[in-house]
């Protein structure tokens, strides 16, 4: 058995075609809801699905071990509501999960990502995004619960596990970035939040880094890793890129600035 853990926070828009996937690889499905003020709770509730909520975060990793806890079997599969679950994926999964149990059987999987520009209402002018360092993006997906040790609740944390790990061959669909605007508010939002990381961890600043910091990463992005290779798509996610890197600096050099006033 198998249970999928969906955490959502506002995701009308995504959370109909997630549920849908999911079900591809098991029936018993929570949704991890961080106080929605959309629609996404009722759509949940039309599915008959199991609704469980859980205090705001602007990030998922706090709701992450909270709804590991309600999977009601050993293997948990986690999603996102821009995630979907394709067949081979889950056939891949579901034989794992009969195999018969050896030592040496690994506790948690990567699963490969493919990110696709565009949200599921314009899929058709999605693009998978196969260069600039977005593939294979593998991410720990798929755990058995009792090998758990933690989830970070920091973001972009990853679970600290028991045990060994395999990386499954089939890919998760991440329909990330609906358009250009949201691609600016989830920067306002992550990069305040990765500021005050480094700002606790003293991380140095100063004018030139905000240069260093774009250049380097556009370089990475569009020329090393050969972003250019995905046409406008992959140039505009390597200009993206590089102004989310500049946009962290330049909240940690406000930072710093108010600090130092604050102890004058």
């Amino acid at each position: 058995m198998i249970t999928v853990i969906i955490h959502t926070r506002n995701e009308e828009k995504n959370i109909q075609a997630c549920i849908n996937s999911a079900k591809i690889l098991s029936d018993t499905i929570v949704v991890i809801d961080m106080e929605s003020t959309d629609t996404t709770s009722h759509i949940v509730q039309q599915n008959k699905v199991k609704l469980v909520s859980f205090p705001f975060s602007h990030y998922v990793e706090p709701a992450r071990a909270f709804g590991i806890e309600q999977a009601t079997s050993p293997w948990v599969m986690i999603l996102d509501a821009d995630e979907r679950v394709t067949s081979k994926l889950a056939q891949e999964i579901k034989t794992i999960v009969h195999m018969q149990r050896a030592p040496s059987q690994p506790t948690h999987y990567y699963i490969p990502r493919k990110n696709i520009f565009g949200n599921t209402t314009c899929l058709p002018a999605g693009r998978w995004l196969k260069h600039g360092d977005w593939w294979p993006d593998k991410q720990i997906r798929f755990i058995n619960k009792s090998f758990l040790k933690e989830w970070p609740s920091h973001i972009h944390s990853t679970p600290v596990m028991d045990g060994s790990h395999g990386t499954l061959k089939n890919s998760i669909e991440h329909y990330f970035h609906g358009d250009l605007e949201d691609m600016v508010k989830k920067t306002i939002v992550y990069e305040d939040i990765e500021s005050d990381l480094l700002l606790q961890a003293k991380r140095p600043v100063s004018v030139i880094t905000f240069f260093r910091k774009f250049i380097g990463e556009l370089n990475r992005r569009l020329i090393i890793k050969m972003g250019f290779l995905d046409g406008s798509i992959g140039a505009i996610e390597s200009i993206y890129q590089a102004y989310s890197k500049t946009i962290t600096y330049l909240f940690l050099y406000e930072k710093y600035y108010h600090k130092k006033s604050s102890t004058v």
